[in-house]
């Protein structure tokens, strides 16, 4: 199992969402971040200029079989490309083990 973190334009989202939802992954966790990085933004606030350099952006967590990952990295890079700086990060690990809290199913069967 792997466990994908996408950190991605919040303008993104829904597509991404919809797009993984079509690609079969169905559950996954999602929340607001802010980051910094070379990306600038800039902000009118009360008629006023600011530039800043935290950015806001959605942060996805999902846990998915190996067999998936493939295509849950190709839909989420697919989707979220906008070929601008500052379209987000991708990070993959492994996860050993997973439960279901609702039956104390485990391993990659647990998942869906």
């Amino acid at each position: 199992m792997k466990k994908i973190e996408a950190i991605i334009r919040r303008s993104k989202f829904d597509e991404v969402r919809e797009a993984l939802h079509d690609a079969d992954i169905q559950w996954f966790s999602y929340w607001d971040i802010t980051g910094t990085g070379k990306e600038r933004e800039d902000m009118v606030v009360r008629g006023q200029f600011f530039e800043s350099s935290y950015i806001q952006r959605r942060m996805l967590s999902i846990v998915v079989r190996d067999q998936n990952l493939d295509k849950t990295l190709k839909t989420i890079i697919d989707i979220a490309w906008s070929g601008e700086l500052g379209d987000g990060k991708i990070f993959v690990s492994n996860t050993n083990e997973s439960y279901r809290i609702l039956n104390g199913q485990s391993g990659p069967e647990s998942l869906y």
